[in-house]
């Protein structure tokens, strides 16, 4: 049970710091209210109030739901690479996005992991990840978005400092 407490405060953790990450660096998620909900057995879960990113029909703004998604994917991405160890920069290359059904109420964003082999970071390689996250609204799928994302090591440039006298 100890060791189920551990992963489940470690956890809540990292939520905490992807959902300050995505507020920090992409401002439009702050405004949106898109919020990290859970990461369990491989699958991750976002949302975000539908109020501030509602639009004149009262549904929620389709530009709105793209970020979401493209933010739930990317999320995926950024907790396994936590989970593992390793560390990307990643982004969005190619995505599609289907929307079925209008969304009228808080949505819930879902995407399971593929368990892709994120190892080739830590030798300088980069990694693809094809995701298909699922977008409900109550019990209704409204929105299928299939996302390629790709992660490329991180490049620590090495800096000299030159003294001048």
């Amino acid at each position: 049970m100890e060791r189920d407490q551990l992963f489940t405060q470690s956890m809540t953790q990292l939520l905490t710091q992807l959902g300050q990450t995505w507020h920090n660096t992409i401002p439009a998620s702050a405004f949106m209210q898109i919020t990290p909900l859970s990461y369990c057995e491989g699958e991750f879960q976002a949302t975000a109030p539908i109020e501030p990113n509602i639009n004149l029909h009262q549904t929620m703004f389709a530009g709105s739901i793209y970020t979401l998604m493209t933010l739930t994917g990317w999320g995926a991405i950024w907790l396994n690479q936590q989970l593992a160890g390793v560390a990307g920069d990643i982004v969005l290359a190619d995505a599609h996005i289907r929307y079925l059904a209008p969304v009228t109420c808080n949505p819930v964003a879902k995407v399971q992991w593929p368990r892709v082999d994120l190892c080739p970071l830590q030798r300088g390689r980069r990694v693809k990840v094809k995701l298909e996250v699922q977008l409900h609204c109550d019990n209704t799928l409204c929105v299928v978005f299939e996302g390629l994302y790709v992660s490329a090591p991180k490049v620590v440039l090495a800096v000299n400092t030159i003294k001048v006298s």
